[in-house]
């Protein structure tokens, strides 16, 4: 799924990975897979935190930018710092998405959106899988 030739600063094996993380984090993190949705743990959570990634737990969002897209992933409208996280086209299925990668381990963590006309800042949603997280509270 990563770029090989690019250097993260945290940077393991896919045997380090799959030691680390549970099957279903290591499909979506590491392989780009997708949670079913409506089933993520912060879907519909209105926490106040810090999202954090769930394979290295860098800072990524925060809970004041995350809104209710009914999309059944959670949404944000911006990252907590743009050099946080990497975008990458994204063309598998046939259509132009861009993906949103952690900037500190290269994972997988969803896809952002524009022009979707939600009311939010930005006018973008970042679609976020919830395997991809960890909360913690503020």
């Amino acid at each position: 799924m990563t770029d090989d030739t690019k250097q993260y600063a945290v940077n393991k094996s896919d045997a380090e990975w799959e030691a680390q993380l549970s099957p279903a984090e290591f499909h979506v993190l590491r392989k780009a897979g997708t949670e079913r949705p409506f089933v993520g743990e912060y879907t519909d959570t209105k926490t106040v935190g810090v999202y954090k990634c769930r394979a290295c737990d860098a800072e990524l969002f925060r809970s004041e930018t995350k809104f209710d897209s009914h999309c059944g992933w959670p949404s944000f409208f911006a990252p907590l710092a743009e050099e946080r996280v990497e975008y990458i086209e994204d063309t598998d299925l046939g259509m132009k998405r861009v993906e949103v990668r952690c900037a500190n381990c290269g994972s997988h963590l969803g896809h952002v959106f524009e022009g979707e006309g939600y009311d939010t800042p930005t006018d973008l949603r970042y679609c976020i899988n919830s395997i991809s997280l960890n909360l913690e509270l503020a």
